[in-house]
């Protein structure tokens, strides 16, 4: 069984799982382009289906959808700045490390002793520990 080279936007949805008024906002920013239209019916290469996955994941990653776009046109070639990549890698890492604490915390206060959780020494531990992993610097990614 061949892929098709052409999917209309109905069955780039199918396939991708995106729901159309996604797609056609993704359009509207410049991150996917139609090939075509057929009647008032929007017409993708099949590879669309592909850039819609890349899209995601980026997003599930952090990524605006301004430094997404600025990614799909650079072809992933090697203007891409690598260490801006991990770059972002780092801030997802401290995403981690904040929300891992505030699951630690979380638990804490469910099951602490005290009445009164800010007068427990942990509680105000992990309190200190956030406010120190929310407030480190991040800086946004810049492409070429």
């Amino acid at each position: 069984m061949s892929a098709k080279p052409e999917l209309d936007i109905q069955q780039v949805s199918k396939l991708s799982g995106v729901p159309s008024s996604t797609i056609r906002y993704y359009e509207e920013k410049g991150l996917i382009k139609p090939i075509g239209r057929k009647g008032l019916t929007r017409i993708f290469k099949a590879n669309v289906v592909e850039k819609l996955s890349v899209i995601s994941l980026a997003q599930f990653g952090g990524f605006s959808l301004d430094e997404i776009r600025l990614l799909l046109e650079s072809g992933f070639n090697t203007e891409i700045d690598r260490s801006q990549l991990l770059e972002k890698a780092g801030e997802i890492e401290k995403s981690i490390a904040l929300l891992s604490v505030i699951v630690d915390t979380l638990r804490h206060v469910a099951h602490c002793p005290n009445n009164n959780q800010f007068d427990c020494p942990k509680f105000q531990n992990l309190l200190k520990k956030a406010i120190r992993l929310q407030h480190q610097g991040v800086k946004k990614m810049k492409f070429k």
